[in-house]
């Protein structure tokens, strides 16, 4: 019990209060970009889950990915272009 309870770092959840902050700091780990991990906390406070979920799981699918975090921040503006596309012309049809 108490090697398991050494390995755990108790500062690194330090400031983390929210269940959105732990997802945003859980993103950065993943997509190796810690230095940009407050950027991660204004998506995952801003931005619907479903779409930082769709796009996570693009890069998890993709093969031989050098930079991670450029890529998800690639896919997420599509998806983001893609809500804006569908809702518009949702819109147009309307009398």
């Amino acid at each position: 019990m108490g090697q398991l309870l050494a390995k755990y770092d108790w500062d690194k959840k330090k400031y983390i209060s929210q269940e959105w902050q732990d997802y945003a700091y859980r993103l950065a780990v993943f997509l190796d970009d810690l230095a940009h991990k407050s950027l991660y906390m204004r998506l995952a406070k801003n931005m619907p889950r479903q779409d930082l979920e769709n796009a996570k799981n693009f890069v998890t699918d993709a093969y031989q990915v050098k930079n991670k975090a450029k890529l998800f921040m690639w896919k997420l503006k599509e998806i983001k272009n893609l809500a804006r596309h569908t809702k518009f012309s949702a819109c147009s049809h309307l009398p």
